[in-house]
């Protein structure tokens, strides 16, 4: 029974090396197509698949390795005599090493809608070969990936059972990461009774949330967002820093007008609009500049070199922006540990996956912008009030449930967020601006869910809250509504809650 390494790739980098290594180890090549064609005419003697079947390539070469005397050469049991008595019988090579490589599926993905030249890039043989001889890597060493010819060259006679399985079951993650962008492209991330995670790791981290925690950064390559980010300077990102850049970005998307954000552990602690970008950002620090010290700062226009000069005035951990003057950049830069990162605009619609112990919750982004709404107290709110709220409830939806949200003139004067009852939020905030000295009379306040009692538009009446935006549906309504109207607030349900836990 003579030995035989079956070789058939599309990326054929460093192949004419490897496959001459293990012909020099005494394997018979196999190999198909371009594959043979290539390493024939670099000297190594090749057999193509179809002299060995008899069974030429039909349909184009769809059909090429699907064939008993390929497949039972790699799946038989070395140590089952029944096995090796057919696979003798039938002449069949014993078929020890398999290097494959796929059709770029997701290169053309990246590149094109049309389906037919999508479905024509989706590989059948391929992985039907490596996760047969994944299967077999007892016996069978089964290769995918160019970046470890040199690894298994260098190695070759030392490798046992442990780093088989290794390179197997790195097999079954890379089809199954295949097949996984073939449903999202050709599905349009709809959701399946059953879906594999397309997850591609760009990078490790120094380390997760702590430092005893080991993390890496994954992404979707079909799908444009943070992976796509241009650091410009400073330390490497952590794995908290990507989280807080992910709501900053998520903001300066969902914000038309000139906006600067303010992100301290994962939700905003500033957020104002203005023409004028400097006084954006002044405003959105004022709101609270104890918590915004190493925070993240998030401004969705080409950020200047006046607003740029602040920021080098004080410690942040990054500043995110769509782009950046020159000079803006050179002073930027002058902060040596300050990450800088320019980010594209992008859709705020996309599938959203989030890990739980042993299961994952799958929903779409919240990215409803509509501000409908039905005034639903005596007093109605102004237009200068109905834009404050319209402001407001948009922060509120960035920031942690429970959310309220204090604004006047389109900044934000005080922040509640992650509190356990609403009415802790509304207070919480409360206290934040009279620690600052910052005025909540005749401001408007915003609730990213219903009130399920009274008592928040009764504290809110105290501080001079005079407008209010929140969802409704609660089943005490009426006495919220009362509330209101008691206290001569102008209310309004917008019928949409913005729940973010």
């Amino acid at each position: 029974m003579e030995k035989a390494a079956l070789i058939s790739v599309y990326n054929k980098e460093g192949i004419v090396t490897f496959a001459k290594f293990l012909n020099d180890k005494g394997f018979k090549i196999l190999s198909t197509g371009s594959t043979a064609k290539l390493l024939n005419s670099n000297g190594i003697e090749t057999i193509k698949v179809e002299e060995y079947t008899g069974f030429k390539e039909m349909l184009d070469g769809r059909v090429k390795t699907l064939h008993p005397k390929i497949h039972g050469g790699i799946l038989f049991k070395r140590n089952d005599p029944a096995h090796k008595e057919t696979i003798e019988e039938l002449n069949i090579f014993d078929i020890r090493v398999v290097v494959v490589n796929l059709y770029p599926f997701e290169d053309v993905a990246i590149k094109t809608d049309d389906e037919d030249d999508l479905i024509e890039n989706i590989d059948i043989g391929g992985p039907t070969l490596l996760r047969a001889a994944a299967k077999n890597f007892k016996d069978v060493l089964v290769v995918c990936d160019p970046d470890d010819y040199e690894w298994i060259m260098e190695n070759f006679d030392s490798i046992d059972e442990a780093k088989r399985k290794e390179f197997a079951l790195k097999v079954f993650a890379k089809t199954s990461y295949y097949d996984g962008i073939i449903v999202d492209k050709l599905s349009g991330n709809n959701l399946f009774k059953e879906k594999g995670i397309a997850i591609k790791v760009k990078q490790g981290l120094r380390y997760g949330e702590n430092p005893h925690q080991r993390a890496y950064f994954g992404y979707n390559p079909l799908m444009k967002g943070i992976a796509n980010l241009e650091q410009l300077n400073g330390k490497e990102l952590s794995y908290n820093n990507i989280l807080d850049i992910d709501v900053a970005y998520r903001m300066i998307l969902d914000f038309d007008k000139t906006t600067c954000t303010i992100i301290k552990h994962n939700t905003p602690c500033g957020v104002a609009q203005s023409n004028d970008q400097t006084q954006a950002y002044l405003n959105a620090l004022a709101c609270d500049p104890v918590s915004a010290f190493g925070g993240i700062i998030g401004i969705n226009d080409k950020l200047n070199k006046d607003v740029a000069k602040l920021i080098t005035e004080r410690f942040y951990e990054v500043v995110v922006a769509f782009d950046y003057e020159e000079e803006a950049l050179e002073l930027l830069k002058t902060k040596k540990n300050l990450r800088v990162i320019k980010v594209p605009k992008v859709s705020l619609e996309f599938t959203e996956i989030r890990s739980v112990l042993g299961g994952y919750l799958v929903q779409e982004s919240d990215a409803k912008d509509d501000f409908d709404f039905e005034v639903v107290s005596k007093v109605k709110p102004t237009e200068d009030q109905i834009e404050d709220l319209k402001f407001a409830f948009k922060v509120a939806k960035y920031a942690k449930s429970n959310a309220i949200v204090y604004a006047k003139d389109k900044k934000t004067l005080a922040i509640g967020a992650g509190q356990t009852s609403r009415v802790d939020s509304v207070k919480f905030a409360s206290q934040r601006a009279k620690d600052l000295n910052i005025d909540l009379n005749d401001c408007v306040m915003a609730s990213d869910g219903f009130f399920p009692f009274r008592d928040s538009v009764d504290f809110a009446s105290e501080i001079g809250v005079k407008a209010i935006a929140e969802p409704g549906g609660s089943i005490r309504d009426k006495e919220v509504i009362e509330a209101a109207d008691e206290h001569g607030i102008a209310l309004i349900f917008t019928h949409t809650r913005h729940f973010r836990h």
